[in-house]
């Protein structure tokens, strides 16, 4: 199903983090040596930018594939906005966990968690709230809470996890869906519906990174595949198409 995921989105995105529990340092020479490394594997990402707590390499705006990587005091994150195949996207997350810990110092007892997003954004008018609660719980027992006369929805996001194992250390998936207001009403704003699987220090050397990205990928694409799509984002889309809400 890979390839009709953009066809299924206003816009589909993959995104990385890495959460560490010290500081990463942020020193000119150490910042811009990585992001030169990254830049000569990509060189469309040119432009470097300083932002509130962040330090950024980023492709030209509007550039397809969009590739960027973020770093902050507490993580390295990085994302490919509309990629030609999930191979092109996971290419550059593979890329910062094979050079990032040589760069940042980052060893396996700093790690966190490593995170991988799959993202749906689906541009709508109307009250989002609205178009989702009758996509996802129209005529059952949580749908009836909002059966109040003269009623409408005005936050209806749904969130859940779960923990894919037994163990403790297992990987985690969590699905949300994220509704939003327009601000002046001109441009209708996106409803984003997200995947993030999460696996919590993963306790491997800093070489094996990019097999826990793979891991993470594996599990996240099926889950899309036989979860995300059917029960989320498809009946959201039938919904905005048949102009709900």
């Amino acid at each position: 199903m890979e390839a009709s995921y953009k066809a299924l989105s206003s816009d589909f995105y993959v995104n990385q983090k890495v959460s560490v529990k010290l500081d990463l340092p942020s020193t000119r020479e150490t910042v811009l040596d990585l992001f030169e490394r990254v830049r000569r594997a990509y060189p469309t990402m040119q432009n470097f930018r300083r932002y509130e707590d962040e330090l950024a390499l980023e492709s030209e705006a509007g550039s397809t594939p969009h590739r960027w990587l973020a770093i902050r005091p507490a993580n390295i994150r990085s994302g490919v906005v509309n990629p030609d195949s999930l191979a092109d996207a996971y290419g550059l997350h593979r890329c910062v966990l094979e050079v990032a810990p040589y760069f940042l110092s980052i060893s396996p007892l700093d790690i966190d968690f490593i995170e991988l997003l799959f993202g749906f954004d689906l541009h709508a008018a109307g009250n989002h709230d609205a178009i989702v609660a009758s996509a996802l719980i129209a005529d059952s027992p949580l749908g009836a809470l909002l059966d109040v006369e003269n009623g409408t929805p005005v936050d209806f996001q749904p969130l859940f996890g779960m923990r894919l194992g037994p163990s403790e250390q297992s990987m985690e998936a969590h699905f949300e869906v994220k509704t939003r207001r327009s601000s002046d009403g001109t441009r209708p704003e996106p409803i984003s519906i997200y995947l993030t699987m999460r696996q919590f220090d993963p306790g491997v050397s800093v070489e094996e990174l990019p097999h826990v990205l793979a891991r993470l990928a594996d599990e996240g694409q099926r889950l899309v595949d036989a979860a995300l799509v059917p029960s989320l984002l498809s009946p959201i889309r039938s919904a905005i198409m048949a102009g709900g809400g």
